[in-house]
């Protein structure tokens, strides 16, 4: 991938990133970017890095547009390994004594990883530095989605430097968010809100409304991960204000795994209890769906009824890994109930719905528990279940 001009001056020289299928228990499936910006002016300036495994790559795209040494001031806007990995050998290259501009968190962050021997500016809410013709600001964007996370502006061409915001992990040749496939590229972006941003969401809110007081104008948002967005930018600004409120939507899914079949013929014939009350429904079985791709789908959904089989006396593996992942995300406003078929003892459905209560989930049921294969009788009472769900959701959507 070559270096790509994006505005008088400006260039993206990050890296493709097209082999990553895994970034912190989140599949990545079709690959990501890390991207980086150059800045021409009387002090160029470098905007974020790259990993370390793709600085070969990286340092090839800035070449393409001057030689890497002529590069002045260095901006980190967060610090994770993704978008500084390649910072020591970078400084090293060009100079250890030319400035990194961060956040105040930003650099006891730099200085945990890399040690003290870089120079470290940090630079505070709303500080400007000039580069020449242009003036860049700071805005300070603490746990969105890192301690140390800032934004850099750039008022003279409305450009936005986002970070890790408005970003999605998505490997393509193209830069730009009207040259790629649209369905495909919101579906990384809602799964990456899903994924990395949803337990900041209260903090989104309050950063769009802070947008909207300083009275910033974006004609492009250019994030570390996907895409350059500039045909899109209102839309992504109002699903980011929808994804943050969390508001229920009348949807359930049913999430379960299975042993011998029994939890899944209890699954199907829940999900057949709320497609009957005329309220959408999905069923997802872990053997089929990675965790991410489920919480994805649960972003906008009101409830939840996840369902395992008894497996020494707990829950089985895989529902206990997918209700970790979800309670660590922090999805508010869902409604769930717990299920699933056993052998002697049953205790998985009711260890599932502490996990639900633990989430902060409201229960709408006693766990269901079916011994063994459940039989026509025991359908009923699964289709019942659904029933439940489903009129709960008509009720509060």
């Amino acid at each position: 991938m070559s270096a790509l001009k994006i505005a008088e001056n400006i260039y993206w020289v990050g890296a493709v990133d097209w082999q990553i299928r895994d970034f912190h228990g989140y599949s990545t499936y079709e690959g990501s970017t890390y991207n980086a910006y150059l800045i021409l002016d009387e002090k160029i300036t470098l905007i974020d890095t790259v990993k370390d495994k793709l600085y070969d790559q990286f340092i090839s795209n800035i070449s393409q547009v001057i030689d890497p040494k002529k590069i002045d001031i260095v901006i980190s806007n967060h610090t994770e390994m993704d978008h500084t990995g390649s910072l020591p050998r970078l400084m090293h290259l060009i100079g250890k004594d030319k400035p990194i501009y961060c956040s105040k968190m930003g650099k006891k962050n730099l200085s945990l990883h890399f040690g003290d021997s870089l120079y470290y500016i940090p630079v505070a809410d709303g500080d400007k530095l000039s580069i020449g013709k242009r003036k860049l600001m700071f805005i300070e964007t603490r746990m969105l989605h890192w301690p140390d996370s800032m934004f850099t502006y750039l008022p003279e061409e409305k450009i936005l430097f986002s970070s890790d915001a408005f970003g999605e992990h998505y490997a393509t040749l193209k830069r730009f968010d009207y040259e790629v496939n649209e369905e495909e590229l919101f579906r990384q972006f809602q799964k990456y809100y899903a994924n990395i941003l949803l337990p900041y969401s209260h903090l989104i809110l309050k950063l769009v409304e802070r947008i909207k007081d300083l009275k910033l104008e974006f004609n492009m948002i250019c994030p570390d991960h996907g895409v350059i967005w500039t045909k899109h930018i209102g839309k992504i600004m109002d699903l980011y204000v929808k994804w943050a409120k969390q508001k229920p939507q009348k949807k359930a899914l049913v999430v379960y795994d299975t042993m011998w079949h029994s939890t899944e013929k209890m699954a199907e014939a829940i999900a057949e209890g709320i497609i009957k009350e005329d309220v959408e429904v999905k069923v997802m079985s872990l053997k089929a769906w990675h965790r991410s791709d489920i919480i994805t789908e649960l972003m906008d959904a009101g409830g939840m009824l996840v369902g395992s089989p008894t497996l020494n006396n707990n829950m089985f593996p895989t529902i206990s890994d997918f209700l970790t992942y979800m309670k660590g995300l922090r999805p508010q406003n869902k409604l769930g109930a717990a299920f699933g078929s056993y052998g002697w003892s049953g205790e998985a459905p009711k260890k599932v719905e502490e996990f639900l209560k633990e989430a902060k989930c409201e229960i709408i049921s006693s766990p269901l528990k079916i011994q063994y294969v459940p039989n026509a009788e025991a359908l009923k009472q699964c289709e019942n279940f659904g029933k439940q769900m489903a009129d709960k959701l008509k009720e509060i959507c």
